[in-house]
C-alpha cells in the first residue's frame, strides 16, 4: 500500500474519533455549565481548553461557553474541533479514495457537506448528539463492511490511539476539577458507559468502580486497556512477520508500558496519581503515533497537507 493512502487511512480513523469524543467532552461540560449556576464558568472553560491542548484567550478577556463551543466545536478551520475534524476525515477520504468504499466515501462527504449547517442550526447538545450519530455511522461501515486487511488495520489503529488519548482527556476532566468536576457518573454517561458500568458491577456503583471501569475494563471498547490493547493488535498485525525489530516495535513499547501500568497497578495507587498517569497516556499515545509515521508514513511526511493536532 502507497504511504501516502496508508497514512488518509489512519487519520481517517483518528479524525472521525476525535469528532466523537470532542462532541463528548463538550457535552458534559456545557450541560453541566447550563444546570450549575454556581459554576465559576470561566474556571471551568479555560481548563476545558487546556485539557484540549488548545489556547486560551487572554486572562483579561471574557472566556464562556459559547466561544469555547465555536472554538472547539464550529471552528472548520480548525483540526482539533468537531467540524475540522469531519472535514479533516472527507479530505483524507478524498486522498484515498481509490481504497475507501462507496458506502464510506458517500457517508464522510455527506456529513462534510452537513457539519456547518448543523453546527449553527443545532443548540449544541443536538449538534453534539448528530456528531455522535454521524460517528457511529462512520464506525458501523468501516467494522461491518471494510475486509480485515491493511486498509481496517489502519483506520482501527488511527481511532483507537484517538480514542485512548481522548478517553485519557475525559477522565482528566474530573480529575482536575474534583468535587467541581461533572462527576463519574456523567462521565460514564458520556462515554456510553453508564448501562455496561452497572451490569459489570450489578448496581454497586462507586467512584472508585466507575474510575477503574473508564481506564481499564478490557470488555468495554472505549475504555483506556480496550483501545490500547485494539491498537497493539492492529500493529502486530501490520507488522511484516519476518520484522524483528523497528518503528513499529517502537509503537508497540510504547502503547505496552502505559497498558501494563494501568492493568496491573493497585486501583488506589491510579487514582492518586490520576493527572499524571493520564498525562502519560497521553504522551505514550503521541510518541506511538510519531513512531507509526516514521515506519509508515515518512516518504508521505512531506506532502501531505495534514497537520497534527491535539
Amino acid at each position: 500500500m502507497l504511504s501516502r493512502i496508508a497514512e488518509s487511512l489512519f487519520w481517517i480513523g483518528r479524525y472521525v474519533e476525535r469528532a466523537d469524543d470532542t462532541a463528548r467532552i463538550l457535552d458534559v461540560h456545557v450541560q453541566r455549565l447550563s444546570e450549575d449556576p454556581f459554576a465559576e464558568e470561566q474556571l471551568a472553560c479555560r481548563s476545558l481548553l487546556a485539557i484540549m491542548d488548545h489556547p486560551a484567550p487572554p486572562t483579561e478577556e471574557l472566556l464562556d461557553r459559547e466561544l469555547v463551543v465555536r472554538l472547539l466545536a464550529r471552528d472548520l478551520a480548525n483540526p482539533s474541533s468537531i467540524a475540522g475534524s469531519l472535514v479533516s476525515a472527507r479530505e483524507n477520504a478524498r486522498r484515498a479514495r481509490e481504497i475507501v468504499s462507496t458506502e464510506l466515501w458517500e457517508c464522510l462527504n455527506t456529513t462534510r457537506n452537513e457539519v456547518s449547517t448543523m453546527a449553527l442550526a443545532l443548540i449544541p447538545h443536538d449538534f453534539f448528539a448528530w456528531v455522535r450519530q454521524r460517528a457511529a455511522v462512520v464506525a458501523g461501515i468501516m467494522d461491518s463492511a471494510t475486509s480485515r486487511d491493511a486498509t481496517w488495520h489502519f483506520m482501527i489503529l488511527g481511532r483507537s490511539i484517538e480514542r485512548a488519548d481522548m478517553t485519557a482527556r475525559l477522565v482528566t476532566t474530573q480529575a482536575r476539577l474534583g468535587v467541581a468536576g461533572p462527576g463519574w457518573t456523567t462521565l460514564l454517561r458520556s462515554c456510553g458507559a453508564h448501562e455496561a458500568f452497572l451490569r459489570a458491577y450489578r448496581g454497586r456503583a462507586d467512584d472508585d468502580r466507575a474510575a477503574g471501569f473508564l481506564l481499564r475494563d478490557r470488555l468495554f471498547p472505549r475504555s483506556i486497556v480496550a483501545a490500547l490493547t485494539q491498537a497493539d493488535a492492529a500493529l502486530r498485525d501490520l507488522e511484516p512477520a519476518e520484522a524483528g525489530r523497528g518503528a513499529g516495535d517502537e509503537a508497540r513499547r510504547e502503547l505496552g508500558i502505559v497498558r501494563t501500568e494501568l492493568e496491573y497497578a493497585r486501583l488506589d495507587d491510579l487514582l492518586e496519581r490520576l493527572p499524571e498517569v493520564m498525562e502519560r497516556v497521553q504522551h505514550a499515545c503521541s510518541r506511538a503515533s510519531d513512531a507509526v509515521k516514521e515506519r509508515y508514513f515518512l516518504a508521505a511526511a512531506t506532502t501531505s497537507w495534514v497537520g497534527e493536532a491535539l
